[in-house]
């Protein structure tokens, strides 16, 4: 049978049989024996598609060998698992975006205990200066999400946090403007820390705070895994929100 799920994710990504063929080295006539005749691939071939089509392979396929091998992997890619966030040392967070050389990632709705934190802004001024690209992206503290969420979290102060956190965050954006900040409206269902092949992943809860939910420490070890999964979530939230300077933080903020 076809593999309409091949297809439409094909069709999903705006890519075409050959230039899916181009990107993972095998002929257009294989691929399109994949998708018309439900050909399986070898696993190497699989994870590839997968990886180009910024996919779980399990959605493309249900070979049984590949689900086992995806398993395995998912379980791999999670280093250490924390009960709550504040059970996370205490240094983790400045060691973590330390060992960062390419990509230093924050995405939350406030994050105000890094907005807080002096070291973080030195690290950030750092990181920038050495040619790493960093992106913080705030909730829009005016979008139904951030209310919906202080509501959830059982105070109503989202909003409050976040103008705090940019206040904080307004003598950075005034000396660095490298530093990208942007407000999302997005509902948020993890906030994500990712430095290069590393993240801490902290899901949200109905009913508690961030900071007594779980963290998962994450390395990527394939590109088709969980840490890509959740990147991929930070470049499409990052693609929908719009930038925010220091000159929008009084209109935003009052202050």
């Amino acid at each position: 049978m076809p593999n309409e799920r091949l297809r439409s994710a094909l069709l999903a990504r705006n890519m075409t049989v050959q230039t899916l063929a181009d990107a993972i080295e095998v002929n257009p006539k294989t691929v399109e024996r994949w998708i018309t005749q439900g050909k399986v691939p070898y696993r190497r071939h699989q994870f590839a598609t997968a990886a180009a089509l910024k996919v779980d392979v399990t959605t493309l396929w249900e070979d049984a060998r590949t689900v086992d091998t995806a398993t395995d992997l998912t379980k791999a890619e999670i280093g250490t698992v924390y009960p709550h966030r504040h059970t996370v040392p205490s240094g983790l967070w400045r060691e973590l975006y330390g060992r960062a050389q390419k990509y230093l990632d924050v995405l939350v709705y406030s994050g105000l205990f890094l907005s807080e934190d002096p070291l973080f802004h030195d690290l950030l001024r750092a990181k920038v200066a050495a040619g790493v690209q960093v992106r913080i992206l705030l909730g829009n503290p005016g979008c139904a999400a951030v209310r919906q969420r202080g509501i959830d979290e059982g105070h109503q102060i989202m909003d409050g946090k976040i103008r705090n956190a940019l206040v904080l965050y307004r003598p950075l954006m005034k000396s660095h403007p490298d530093i990208g900040f942007r407000l999302h409206d997005s509902t948020l269902y993890n906030s994500i820390y990712r430095s290069d092949d590393e993240m801490l992943v902290n899901p949200h809860v109905y009913g508690i705070g961030a900071y007594m939910a779980p963290v998962f420490h994450l390395r990527r070890l394939s590109d088709s895994g969980l840490f890509e999964t959740y990147a991929n979530s930070i470049e499409h939230t990052w693609e929908n929100a719009r930038q925010v300077t220091a000159d929008d933080i009084a209109s935003i903020t009052g202050a």
